[in-house]
């Protein structure tokens, strides 16, 4: 894309937020930051991923709490195909507060994939909270002679294009998190795709592959029946979730972090009052041990957040991964 284009893009974008902003206060009419006494009066719609998967399993959690917090309907709204399907939705919804999305990572991370990006989730959408977190297990075959992150470095070094990564879908997580260890290690190990982590696992349990940088909750019965290892967990701190596993940053790695957040939005210009008020039930119904408890037994861990920390994450992990893709080469045009 051209300089040009880029700032065509740009602008054109700015002014998509701004008629939307002056389209909410007309519509509500009260200043933005004001009070919204009256909302919600009417069922509120969700977008999220397809049905089964760990967005959704996350949106239909809240869902339930909210529905009964704010006093009307949240109604899901899956949607399958790639992820920017949902985000492309949520950025031509009227920004009044009763369209909003809950979806993972990769609903920030998808556009850097694309060479025309379909939104730009850093103007066009309106941080409510974070919902869950979710680290990933690094996972060999028990057929492979490393048993720490640093073995598997010597390994990959000693034979370098030789041993092989199980990658999800291009674009996924498994795909970046295996590239980012590529990257920070300075190995070479190749990657091969599946369709899905399901297949990736599968692939792991054959052989086929030496490597995979898996969701915990997908790979821990393979663990336990002794099939798989567990080398470490992605997050950057011990997980609660994964108790005694050591992280990849303190076992070879320093620095080493993959992990993917479901989180919460609105379209870009939703009144202050309504985000804040979002984001004041949300915290609520995360605090509650029910909630937190069905969150656990899925591997995931709740955790809220401010619009204004999930902001901030969302642009730190749009510039570390955007690094990654680049330097790797990632399309999924």
């Amino acid at each position: 894309m051209s300089r040009t284009q880029e700032t065509f893009s740009s602008c054109r974008i700015s002014v998509r937020v701004a008629v939307r902003m002056l389209w909410c206060a007309a519509a509500t009419s009260i200043p933005f930051g004001g009070h919204t006494q009256d909302y919600p009066s009417k069922p509120i719609r969700v977008i999220t991923a397809e049905a089964g998967g760990g967005s959704d399993f996350a949106a239909r959690l809240v869902t339930q709490e909210l529905t009964a917090y704010l006093g009307q309907q949240l109604i899901v709204d899956n949607r399958g195909g790639s992820a920017t399907i949902p985000g492309e939705l949520l950025t031509k919804a009227r920004p009044d507060g009763y369209t909003l999305l809950v979806y993972g990572s990769t609903i920030w991370l998808a556009p850097l994939l694309q060479a025309k990006a379909a939104y730009n989730p850093m103007r066009e959408f309106s941080p409510i909270s974070s919902v869950a977190v979710s680290p990933y297990i690094m996972a060999l075959p028990a057929s492979v002679t490393a048993s720490t992150v640093s073995e598997l470095i010597a390994l990959a070094k000693l034979m370098p294009g030789k041993l092989n990564y199980a990658g999800a879908l291009p674009g996924s997580l498994t795909h970046l998190g295996a590239e980012l260890f590529n990257a920070m290690a300075g190995v070479k190990i190749i990657g091969v795709h599946y369709k899905g982590t399901g297949p990736a696992i599968t692939a792991l349990l054959a052989g086929e592959v030496q490597l995979l940088i898996s969701p915990a909750g997908a790979v821990m019965p393979h663990i336990k029946s002794g099939r798989v290892k567990a080398l470490a967990i992605t997050s950057i701190r011990p997980s609660v979730l994964l108790p005694g596993l050591p992280t990849v940053a303190s076992s070879g790695l320093p620095g080493y972090e993959t992990e993917i957040m479901h989180a919460s939005f609105a379209p870009a210009g939703t009144p202050s009052s309504l985000i804040n008020r979002l984001n004041r039930e949300l915290l609520r119904a995360l605090t509650r041990t029910e909630i937190r408890d069905k969150f656990f037994s899925a591997g995931v861990e709740a955790r809220g957040s401010s619009p204004q920390e999930l902001e901030k994450t969302m642009a730190s992990e749009i510039g570390k991964w955007s690094k990654i893709i680049g330097d790797a080469g990632i399309r999924i045009d």
